[in-house]
Order: structure tokens, then sequence, then C-alpha cells
């Protein structure tokens, strides 16, 4: 009951930033299960792959790739190996071609929470500057004391009530928000870490002429 009076006592501009909380908690929930679910697999698959690739194993490779496409160092990885006999030039631009391809995936709903954290402060402002001004509408100098002095215990309640809920909800999305771009940057570390190791492993082969590890027909529906 004392959160529906204080979502009234703050006025208009509580509408606003409630729509802001509910949309920030959905898209940190989805956050959240995009980056466990990462988290808990990638690392692992990767070795794997490097692993089979090293012993010369593409088909192996190939096929815990496509197992685990919903990861996109998978996804990049599939770009790269599955390029018909191409340079180092064309492995390592195929790449980076893909890993930037992934980066919009990587950075969804940040701009969004960009938007939260800015629009929620300056919601409370404007809920403050509406309290005050209801406060000075309601004040009456010859009824100080009076009846009239509660109108201006309300405005100034508005005031305060919508500037703390807006910068709960900044600060709630802001804490998240900077969580998951730790998490992107980190990500995007990984995976040039990753790519190098395996366009290094491409190299070494191709220059000494190897074309094992090179997929063909057979090996790609295999």
């Amino acid at each position: 009951m004392e959160i529906i009076n204080l979502f009234t006592a703050g006025g208009i501009v509580m509408w606003p930033l409630l729509a802001f909380s509910l949309l920030g908690v959905a898209l940190i929930i989805e956050r959240i299960i995009f980056w466990v679910r990462i988290n808990n697999r990638q690392n692992k698959v990767v070795r794997e792959v490097l692993q089979l690739y090293r012993l010369d194993n593409v088909v192996g490779a190939l096929d815990q790739l496509h197992k685990n496409a919903d990861l996109p160092i998978a996804r990049i990885f599939l770009a790269a190996l599955e390029l018909e006999e191409p340079t180092p030039e064309e492995f390592r631009l195929a790449l980076e071609s893909e890993a930037q391809a992934e980066i919009p995936l990587l950075k969804r709903s940040q701009n969004i929470f960009e938007t939260i954290i800015g629009l929620a402060p300056l919601l409370g402002l404007l809920g403050t500057v509406l309290g005050l001004i209801n406060s000075f509408a309601s004040l009456n100098i010859g009824d100080v004391g009076g009846s009239k002095t509660t109108g201006v215990t309300a405005g100034i309640s508005e005031a305060l009530v919508s500037t703390a809920s807006g910068l709960v909800v900044a600060i709630f999305t802001l804490l998240f928000a900077n969580t998951f771009r730790g998490l992107y940057q980190r990500q995007i570390a990984w995976i040039q870490e990753y790519g190098g190791q395996l366009e290094l492993l491409y190299r070494r082969r191709y220059e000494r002429g190897d074309k094992s590890y090179l997929p063909n027909k057979e090996s790609g529906t295999g």
C-alpha cells in the first residue's frame, strides 16, 4: 500500500518512470539470460574446437561448431572455416567481418539503457519542478498555518518523490548497463584472442602447403 501511495504522491512523471522501469527490467533479464548462456558454454566449446583443429580434425571441429552455432564465436569461426581454400588474408578478413556482424547482438539494448539512464533523472527533475509549481500555486500568504498549507505539503512531497524515483531508476539501470558493458568488452577480447589463435594455426598450415585441414564437400556435409 505504501508503494501505491508513493506512486500517487510522485505525480504524473511517475507513469513514464514506471514504463522505463518495466522496460529496463525486461531488457536486463534478457541480457542476463544471454550472457549466462554464453559464459557457461563458450570457452569450453572454443578450446575443444581449437584442439581438434590442431590435430587436423577439421570435420570434428566443424561438427562441434555447427552444434553450437547459437554462440557468437562459433558463427565467427564457421564464417572462416567454411571458405573454400582461402588465403590467410581472406581467412583473417572472414573472421573480422563476422566479428563485426556479431557486435550488434553483443551490444543489444545498450542504447536503450543509456536512454533510460539519461532521461530518468530528467523526468525526476521535471517532477520536482511541477511539484514546486503546485506548492507555490497552493501557497497563500494570508492563510499561513491554515488549510491551504496542505497543498504546499503535497507539492513538496511530489517534488521529493519524483526526484528520488528518477534517481533510483537511473542508478538501477546504470548498475546493470555497466555490468553488461564489461561483459561485452571481455567478449570482444576473447574473440580477438581465440580468433588470433585460429588464424595462426591456419597460416602455419597454409604456408607449409598442408591441405588436409581444408574443408571439402564431403567433410562439409559430414
